[in-house]
């Protein structure tokens, strides 16, 4: 399944699920790293598009690889935070994740933050929301997982895409295979569709 069940967006209905009305522009997200090697080949195949995108990051990599974190950054994409320590917010007491949130807001340095797994309470949302812009997503592609042939993620995600759609992909090397596959005929066909390729505005 490509959209989250609808009682998703009924639970969180002021987070942000698409951006429309921009024309035929689509937004291109990237979750979990930066990533040493998989990081690096995104970014060299969004600038042979010319595409732009937003890259949820999470505090704990932000640490370890910095560069690749600065290098997203010199290349004119977004940053997101996607908390310190990828914690599951319907796992988590409020308390431990708000927690977890400043600690990656603060190494992110954006307003813009996505809750791993598109999992939070509703008491931390609204603390989180008088200050980011909660990013989820109206296509999951589904590239962490394995049993899943990079032919079948693509065809899924073209199948969904519309103006205004977020596209979750992942820099990880849980993701590796899949999202290296399946990013250079993608971008391609969306080109030669129309559509341009920006990043999430802050």
């Amino acid at each position: 399944m490509v959209y989250p069940p609808p009682f998703i967006r009924w639970i969180y209905p002021q987070a942000i699920w698409t951006l429309p009305g921009q024309g035929k522009t689509i937004y291109l997200t990237f979750d979990d790293g930066p990533t040493p090697v998989v990081t690096e080949k995104i970014l060299e195949l969004l600038d042979e598009h010319q595409a732009k995108a937003t890259f949820f990051c999470i505090g704990k990599n932000i640490e370890k690889h910095p560069e690749l974190f600065n290098l997203v950054k010199a290349k004119g994409h977004h940053i997101g935070s996607h908390t310190y320590s990828h914690l599951n917010g319907w796992k988590s007491k409020p308390a431990d994740y708000l927690n977890d949130y400043h600690n990656g807001r603060e190494l992110a340095g954006s307003n813009l933050f996505r809750p791993p797994y598109g999992r939070i309470l509703l008491n931390p949302l609204q603390t989180i929301q008088k200050q980011d812009k909660v990013i989820m997503w109206d296509i999951l592609s589904k590239d962490y997982d394995a049993t899943l042939p990079p032919e079948k993620i693509l065809r899924n995600v073209l199948r969904n895409i519309k103006p205004g759609s977020i596209i979750v992909f992942h820099d990880s090397e849980k993701a590796k295979k899949n999202v290296l596959a399946v990013l250079p005929e993608l971008l391609q066909k969306l080109k030669l569709q129309g559509y341009t390729l920006e990043a999430l505005p802050y």
